[in-house]
């Protein structure tokens, strides 16, 4: 018999490929106009960064937070103990990743982005410590 998928499971999933769709988006922004301008980033954001432009950004943005999700959720989709796992990791990355971004750049409200997605990596850790969640993709050993 098939088990259905909790809605808390559902929510998780959704939470990881907005941040896998947004993170690749958002990556191959900043890959293809590493100026920002054609994402209304302003370069000024970079000055007493390790940066010259968002290239690097980019790249990390693209493949970390971009790849990695959409391949975690796949292994979700899959009930994969080992990706639930990852799915706690990535919550974790994400609010390193806004961490370092506000020590670099800054705290920037307007677009709330650092917020947002701040808000989506607790969620995401959050979600993935829940019994329910866990339990999931736990196997049955009966």
């Amino acid at each position: 018999m098939k088990r259905k998928r909790p809605v808390l499971v559902k929510l998780l999933i959704a939470c990881i490929l907005f941040q896998g769709i947004s993170g690749l988006l958002g990556g191959l922004g900043l890959i293809l106009d590493p100026t920002g301008e054609s994402l209304n980033i302003p370069m000024s954001w970079l000055e007493g960064s390790p940066f010259i432009n968002y290239l690097i950004p980019g790249l990390i943005l693209f493949s970390l937070l971009g790849m990695l999700p959409i391949y975690i959720a796949t292994g979700l989709l899959g009930k994969k103990f080992f990706f639930w796992r990852l799915s706690l990791v990535l919550g974790i990355l994400l609010l390193i990743w806004i961490l370092v971004e506000i020590i670099i750049i800054g705290y920037q409200p307007s677009p709330p982005l650092q917020l947002v997605y701040g808000i989506l990596g607790v969620l995401i850790v959050a979600l993935s410590l829940q019994p329910k969640v866990k339990n999931h993709f736990r196997k049955k050993l009966y």
